[in-house]
């Protein structure tokens, strides 16, 4: 994942932890990030789909986590807002006379999606709650 949908999306998340009975709004949230609210709002609508956030409307709105951060592992984070593979991309076209442009991709493929579990399996180790205890 070469971007930084992810450090943001656990940044949402560990705020959200750290104020579990609030509702947080997107500005107060980016204000801690450093980022446009509405790229807060674009990631906190992709964490609600998934499941992880829920959010209220009107003067007293903001979002808050739908569950405790001990119940939320640090790999459904991921997956939510995965939208690449963790090595980045593969070259488009590779020459298809050359013994290895012919097999790259398929090999990389291979590759990217053993990469991609492991990290799967690392971050389903990590509670969000192991994850915001670091900050006190």
């Amino acid at each position: 994942m070469n971007n930084t949908r992810f450090a943001t999306a656990v940044h949402i998340m560990t705020i959200l932890s750290k104020f579990p009975q609030e509702y947080l709004t997107s500005d107060w949230i980016a204000g801690s990030i450093n980022i446009n609210p509405v790229v807060v709002r674009r990631e906190i609508g992709v964490l609600k789909e998934a499941g992880l956030i829920i959010s209220r409307q009107g003067k007293i709105g903001g979002s808050q986590l739908s569950k405790k951060a001990s119940e939320i592992n640090l790999s459904e984070i991921y997956s939510a807002v995965k939208n690449s593979e963790v090595l980045g991309k593969k070259n488009l076209n590779p020459n298809p006379e050359c013994p290895v442009g012919k097999d790259i991709n398929d090999k990389l493929d291979q590759l990217f999606k053993e990469t991609d579990h492991l990290v799967f399996q690392f971050l389903e180790t990590k509670s969000l709650k192991d994850f915001t205890e670091q900050f006190r």
